[in-house]
């Protein structure tokens, strides 16, 4: 795949997953240049190279580049869009401050589907796991006695309204520390803290709001409620990721590592958007699975 300009800026994680699949060119693009001389340059990478695909990732085609890319697809090659090529192959939307995207609501349908999922799940789990989560409370009692064995938190559910999450504290609550961002080596994370993080422990007592209909088993995190009022702010389409309930586990959390910054949270909205966008019951299992291989400590599907 030959892909023209850096509209899109592909991150790391990105690449190494397409390398896997493909092999990729990327050609530069200068918009201070004439466009025959960018002609001339795709030109030369396309004789030095096999590649039938062509990625465009600028923001305006003139129209010698748009002529010239038809007479390609006259000699048997294609072109996609930037926009066209994240949601078809990395199964992500792209967003810029111009661009409107159309999320909906689940239908009553795919509501439905997703409750039968929720349920048929969540019951069984919640009794399977209470072994662990009873060892997770004497652990938590031993290692980091004062505060409470259940952390609640007021998140933005459906439509924004908020609910209290549930989960199992994994933080010392005497800390004077505070950063609205975990970071490696957390010192407010206590031992055992650190495992149920990694292996999602923590995030068991959040059955309950599934069972509540506050959450799904599926969907976009559920985020502390001063946190998205900075992200709205800042991330445009951000509020539509509340057009659905929030999930223990998603799209975003499987496809992308915990966020750090506001750029990952940027990354984690185009699956969330995506997941929504492009719901069906096949993208729900498969998010199951690669719920379960990274839980396990594998890549994803």
């Amino acid at each position: 795949m030959l892909i023209i300009g850096n509209k899109y800026k592909f991150n790391n994680i990105e690449i190494n997953n397409l390398k896997h699949k493909y092999q990729l060119i990327f050609v530069p693009y200068s918009k201070a240049s004439h466009s025959q001389e960018n002609i001339r340059q795709l030109q030369e990478y396309l004789r030095l190279s096999s590649h039938k695909t062509i990625i465009i990732n600028i923001d305006n085609i003139d129209n010698q580049l748009s002529n010239y890319l038809q007479q390609l697809t006259e000699n048997g090659y294609r072109y996609i869009s930037i926009e066209d090529f994240l949601e078809k192959y990395l199964q992500k939307l792209y967003l810029s401050p111009t661009i409107l995207v159309n999320i909906k609501p689940f239908s009553k349908w795919q509501y439905f589907q997703k409750r039968l999922v929720d349920f048929t799940i969540s019951i069984p789990l919640m009794i399977l796991s209470c072994p662990v989560i009873l060892y997770s409370i004497y652990r938590i009692k031993k290692e980091s006695p004062e505060g409470s064995i259940i952390f609640q938190q007021i998140r933005v559910g459906k439509d924004g309204k908020p609910f209290d999450c549930y989960k199992l504290r994994s933080m010392h609550s005497d800390t004077k520390f505070f950063n609205q961002y975990t970071q490696d080596e957390d010192p407010r994370i206590f031992k055992w803290g650190t495992f149920m993080r990694k292996s999602r422990i923590d995030e068991l007592p959040q059955l309950l709001n599934v069972i509540k209909g506050e959450m799904h088993l599926i969907g976009p995190r559920a985020e502390w409620i001063d946190l998205v009022k900075d992200y709205e702010k800042q991330l445009p389409n951000y509020h539509k990721r509340h057009k659905v309930a929030p999930g223990i586990t998603g799209w975003a959390q499987v496809n992308y590592p915990y966020g750090r910054n506001l750029e990952d949270t940027r990354q984690k909205l185009m699956y969330d958007l995506y997941y929504i966008k492009n719901w069906n019951l096949w993208l729900e299992i498969k998010t199951i699975f690669k719920t379960i291989a990274v839980v396990l400590g594998k890549k994803g599907i």
